[in-house]
């Protein structure tokens, strides 16, 4: 293989490892399997779920309503209008906190008390921006009551 050919390689796999928002490790682990796991009864991969369901969504041009059916599902109709009044006054998608839709996620716990879960979502818009979002979910509904860019605690 002439150098030529490997550069044109090596830069191929890179943009398409960026373009997939997996980095460096993309070269590391070429052909090995992923996975991801999750419980039903899990609080972080309850959000988590939500989370790739509305991003697909969104990315799919929200044929057929589905975002709105799964605020319906895991948000509680409290934070659902707060939700509706957030986006017609900041003018953006109030889940995702933005006007566009965000190339990867990722979703990380940050404690829960007896009554709450949090988890910290980082949305990734390019190589080098990202957001991050605190989502709290009440224990006993399992639904989704806050998103904000700060925890509860925080000041």
């Amino acid at each position: 293989m002439s150098s030529k050919t490997r550069t044109r390689t090596a830069l191929a796999a890179g943009v398409l490892a960026v373009a997939l928002g997996l980095g460096a490790t993309a070269q590391a682990s070429a052909g090995t399997p992923r996975s991801v796991s999750g419980k039903p009864s899990d609080d972080i991969t309850r959000i988590a779920d939500f989370y790739g369901a509305y991003i697909d969504a969104v990315t799919d041009e929200d044929s057929g309503g589905l975002g709105e059916a799964l605020r319906s599902h895991y948000l509680t109709a409290g934070f659902q209008k707060e939700l509706t009044a957030w986006e017609e006054k900041n003018h953006a998608d109030g889940v995702l906190r933005a006007q566009n839709v965000p190339l990867a996620w990722k979703v990380t716990g940050n404690g829960s008390t007896t009554g709450h879960t949090e988890a910290v979502i980082t949305l990734t818009w390019s190589r080098s921006s990202t957001t991050e979002l605190v989502v709290d979910m009440a224990r006993d509904t399992r639904r989704i009551y806050r998103i904000a860019e700060k925890g509860i605690g925080a000041k």
